[in-house]
This record gives C-alpha cells, sequence and structure tokens, in this order.
C-alpha cells in the first residue's frame, strides 16, 4: 500500500533534491509539498484548495519557513487532536542545540541534519523510507468528511 507524505519546504533546490530523490528511492511514497508553514496547516486541514488533501502519514518539516516557522507548524500540528498522531520528522540545516531540543520539547517524532552532498542526501532518504515506510507501525486512521 502506498504511503502519503508532507515535504513543508520553501526552498526551491531543496524541494526538486527531495522529490527526485524519493522518486528513486522510494516508490511506495507518495510525496506533496508545501512551501511555508500557512500552506502546510491548511493541507493538513483541508481547507482552500487542499480540500480534498489526503491525510499524510508522515510529515518531513523545515525550521526555515517563511510566514510561519517550523517550530510553530510543528507547534500547530503536536496541539491539534486531528493531526497529533502524524508522525513528524524535522529534516533541517540547524545544527543548533536550541532548535533541536526545542523540536522534541515540541514532540516531533525525530530531528535529521540535511546532508550537503547529494549521495548522502540519497541516502539520508532511502533511510527514511526504509524507516518509515516499512518499518514502523504507522496509525492507518483517515479522516473522513
Amino acid at each position: 500500500m502506498a504511503l502519503e507524505a508532507l515535504l513543508i519546504e520553501d526552498n526551491p533546490g531543496d524541494v526538486r533534491l527531495t522529490v527526485e530523490s524519493f522518486r528513486v528511492v522510494c516508490e511506495n511514497i507518495h510525496l506533496h509539498v508545501a512551501c511555508d508553514g500557512l500552506e502546510a496547516l491548511a493541507f493538513l486541514r483541508h481547507e482552500g484548495v487542499h480540500i480534498k488533501a489526503p491525510r499524510p502519514d508522515f510529515i518531513l518539516l523545515d525550521l526555515n519557513l517563511p510566514r510561519m516557522n517550523g517550530h510553530e507548524v510543528l507547534a500547530h500540528i503536536k496541539n491539534d487532536d486531528g493531526l497529533k498522531s502524524i508522525p513528524t520528522i524535522i529534516l533541517t540545516t540547524s545544527t543548533a542545540e536550541q532548535d533541536i531540543t526545542k523540536c522534541y520539547q515540541l514532540q516531533a517524532n525525530c530531528v535529521l541534519t540535511k546532508p550537503m552532498c547529494f549521495e548522502e542526501f540519497e541516502s539520508t532518504v532511502k533511510s527514511i523510507c526504509e524507516f518509515w515506510g516499512l518499518k514502523v507501525r504507522l496509525p492507518r486512521q483517515r479522516v473522513t468528511e
């Protein structure tokens, strides 16, 4: 069964790299993209043009986002009874200890640092796919409206 994932990322280069890496190493994961925090919340809450958006099985969230940063998005997700069970993976360039600590305080499921080279990035995506796509038992809760 194919999984649905939401990538919340504003950098077009990182979006392209992530989408391509998922396409190459994860045939069973359909990746959706939101370019900022507000669009991500609209997608997750089925608002506006996202009325028919699927509920993601997991979320990949960057911290450095316009309009609403990743910590704020994470707080909204984890404070929403309808969304908080969606595993949220922080995928960021930040290695700052305060960012990492804050992510876990806000109940992120894990924090991964984006590798700088393509081969390492693809390896990270493969690890995400193998762990979250194959090994982990994810809730099969679907929102019905």
